[in-house]
């Protein structure tokens, strides 16, 4: 696939992590003003980097769109005469509405919006994918990518907002709980590089189990629970303490401050 990047920031040099390490061009195009940020991507066989947005439009055919809101009114005037019929048109901008998009470069355009979160680097991205009428005819391309980096999900426009908490913010959330497992680790006497091993594999471990079974998390819970065992012990302790209504609460004070941010940018 020809595939460029326009915008490659943090979350752009993720996604091109992910696409050089699973083969996934053909050939990639990386634009950004400063070219020096992206500059460990410099030799890669097939990898361009450029300045040139418009370069980059011509010499692509999926068009992955990774830059501040801002600034992405501006970016598809400027590349508006270079899309043709053949062009996939993907923006990860949050708050960015398809249409927007449409507003700026036409109803007739496949668009499609897709938030992924940064652990597309790894190939491990929760990523969701919404799109206009035309776009829904291009919207295997897009699962095949981004299926390539993880797993994606269709939903419906009006679910990507809470998307962006649940997968994209939801990677500082699980990070944040992997913390406080290490920190208990340590306590309980492992030094920290250990500690923090235990918790990582573990996370990812629970995560595998519902992933390869199709569980509930309460049934994979009951396989390690035994009448006034210490799981269950500390599963309590940690519910009197909150921890699933802090969660929660968390998430939607995330997805309450999503949506006043797009209220006052309306």
């Amino acid at each position: 696939m020809k595939i460029a990047i326009i915008g490659t920031g943090n979350l752009g040099k993720s996604i091109a992590k992910g696409l050089i390490t699973n083969n996934a061009i053909t050939s990639l195009y990386l634009t950004k003003r400063n070219l020096e940020g992206i500059a460990e991507y410099e030799g890669y066989k097939n990898v361009y980097l450029t300045t040139d947005n418009q370069k980059a439009v011509e010499n692509s055919d999926i068009l992955i769109f990774a830059v501040q809101p801002a600034h992405f009114e501006d970016i598809l005037q400027e590349i508006k005469p270079k899309l043709t019929e053949n062009h996939v048109v993907i923006s990860t901008i949050t708050g960015f509405g398809i249409s927007k998009i449409e507003e700026q470069i036409g109803t007739d355009k496949f668009i499609i919006r897709a938030m992924p979160n940064t652990a597309i680097a790894v190939a491990k991205s929760m990523t969701c994918l919404c799109s206009n009428l035309q776009g829904e005819k291009r919207i295997k391309i897009a699962e095949a990518i981004f299926n390539r980096l993880g797993h994606s999900l269709s939903i419906p426009e009006s679910q990507m907002q809470a998307a962006t908490v649940v997968c994209a913010s939801g990677i500082a959330f699980w990070m944040r709980l992997i913390r406080a497992t290490t920190q208990a680790a340590i306590q309980l006497g492992f030094d920290a590089k250990e500690a923090q091993e235990l918790a990582m594999y573990t996370s990812e471990g629970a995560a595998y189990l519902l992933i390869e079974n199709g569980n509930h998390p309460e049934e994979e819970i009951d396989r390690v629970t035994t009448p006034q065992g210490c799981t269950i012990e500390g599963l309590n302790e940690m519910e009197h303490k909150g921890l699933s209504s802090s969660l929660i609460q968390g998430m939607v004070a995330s997805f309450n401050k999503i949506n006043n941010i797009k209220k006052e940018q309306i």
